[in-house]
C-alpha cells in the first residue's frame, strides 16, 4: 500500500519564527535551538501514529480479507505482481454500481522494484477489467506526495479532478494534536472510459 505521507503543516512551518521568538524572549541559545527540536519530534510522533493507526486499520478491514473484499462482488478484483517468486506489487478494483464506475484501489510496489513499470503494468490491468466490465470510468484517490505517483495516474489516462486539505485518514483520532502535526491533501482523479 502507498502509504499517506504528511505535508508540512501550521507547526512546521512555524517552527523558524518560534525560534526567534524564543531567542528574542529568553536570550538562550539551548532554549532556541529546543523549540524547533521538539516541533520537529511531536511531527514525527504525530505523523507515525497516523500512518501506523492507518496500517493497523486497513489490515484489519479490506486487506486481513481480500478474497471477501475485492474477489467475491462482482466487478470488483484484486491483482499480484510476482517477479523471481516474490510479491512485488499489488492492486485492487472495486466496483461502484450506482454510477458504474470502478475504483482503483490500494496499489503499491515495493519500493525495491519501483521505476521498473510495474506500477504501470498494474494500472493498465485495473483499466483493461474495467473495459471488459463495460464501466463507464475508473476513479482513484490519493494521498501521494511524490510526483512520480501523479505523473504514474496522468501517464494512464487519468485526469487530476481536484484535491482536498481536510481528508481523514482510516485510523485518525482528529485529535488537536494530530490536527496541528499532521496533515494531507487527497487527490482525485478520474478516467473517463465511455459517457453514460
Amino acid at each position: 500500500m502507498g502509504l499517506p505521507a504528511p505535508r508540512p503543516t501550521a507547526a512546521h512551518c512555524a517552527a523558524p519564527l518560534l525560534a526567534v521568538l524564543c531567542f528574542a524572549l529568553t536570550r538562550s541559545l539551548l532554549l532556541t535551538c529546543l523549540v524547533p527540536a521538539g516541533l520537529l519530534g511531536l511531527r514525527y510522533y504525530y505523523s507515525r501514529k497516523v500512518v501506523l493507526a492507518y496500517l493497523d486499520c486497513a489490515l484489519h478491514t479490506d486487506m486481513a480479507d481480500i478474497e471477501q473484499y475485492y474477489m467475491k462482488p462482482p466487478g470488483s478484483c484484486f491483482w499480484v505482481a510476482v517477479l523471481d517468486g516474490n510479491v512485488v506489487g499489488i492492486v485492487a478494483a472495486r466496483a461502484h454500481e450506482a454510477d458504474n464506475t470502478v475504483e482503483l484501489l490500494r496499489m503499491s510496489v515495493d519500493s525495491r522494484f519501483r521505476g521498473k513499470g510495474i506500477a504501470k503494468a498494474l494500472g493498465r490491468k485495473v483499466l483493461e477489467f474495467a473495459l471488459v466490465h463495460n464501466y463507464s470510468a475508473v476513479v482513484l484517490g490519493t494521498t501521494a506526495v511524490k510526483v512520480a505517483a501523479h505523473k504514474l495516474y496522468e501517464s494512464l489516462g487519468f485526469r487530476h479532478m481536484g484535491s482536498s486539505d481536510h481528508y481523514v485518514l482510516p485510523g485518525m483520532t482528529l485529535s488537536l494534536a494530530e490536527r496541528l502535526f499532521f496533515q494531507v491533501r487527497y487527490h482525485r482523479y478520474r478516467l473517463q472510459l465511455r459517457e453514460e
